[in-house]
């Protein structure tokens, strides 16, 4: 389950450009991991985005997870599925999913962290850790401090989203962090594989 470089699917981000060669492009930058994130497309038209990028990440090897939505998980064979706070329950999907399959729990806080762990969470998603204009529902900011202490607060592997970007990826990696997790940072670039690329450079023990 490698985390380091999770990059996230975005419809508006993409500006018309073709999604699955974006992800291409990421991956081929260094991408370790894939998130299709379907806010914006109809059911039918995420489904048959998801069978491309399973294609494509079956290709490559690259770890594939569907975000919020167990059905589609199920029916694409991701390799997991990342769910919020307000989404099916973790034990639920845990009834549904095949066992061995990845399930990573949104946190905010050390509380919610903690929970996700004793629950079975495979992974977390943490933040936002900085301001970030890409999920409207995004909560404030948490910053460094509060991630490293949820970092110490689990086993489990972390991976820090909101806000993220070359400039402050390795100081995330420093707080304990497993990965990072970017949208605008890479799907939103001109140049999607140099983005990936200088960002996983950034992380420590790739280049620093």
């Amino acid at each position: 389950m490698d985390l380091k470089l999770y990059v996230i699917t975005d419809k508006k981000l993409a500006r018309g450009r073709n999604m699955v060669e974006l992800c291409r492009a990421a991956i081929a930058g260094g991408a370790t991991a894939i998130q299709l994130r379907s806010k914006e497309e109809s059911c039918r038209e995420a489904l048959a985005l998801g069978r491309e990028l399973r294609a494509l990440t079956r290709q490559t090897g690259t770890l594939f997870i569907v975000n919020d939505r167990v059905d589609l998980a199920l029916i694409l064979e991701a390799d997991g599925v990342h769910l919020g706070q307000k989404d099916i329950p973790l034990k639920e999907a845990q009834k549904l999913l095949p066992p061995g399959r990845i399930v990573g729990i949104s946190a905010e806080t050390v509380a919610q962290a903690k929970a996700a762990e004793a629950e079975g969470a495979s992974y977390l998603g943490v933040g936002p850790v900085f301001s970030t204009g890409t999920k409207p529902d995004a909560g404030k900011a948490i910053g460094l401090e509060k991630l490293a202490e949820i970092c110490r607060s689990v086993t489990i592997p972390v991976v820090a989203i909101g806000g993220i970007n070359r400039q402050n990826a390795a100081d995330v990696i420093k707080c304990g962090a497993a990965g990072i997790s970017v949208i605008s940072a890479v799907i939103g670039a001109p140049d999607v594989k140099e983005a990936a690329s200088s960002l996983f450079r950034e992380l420590p023990g790739e280049g620093k």
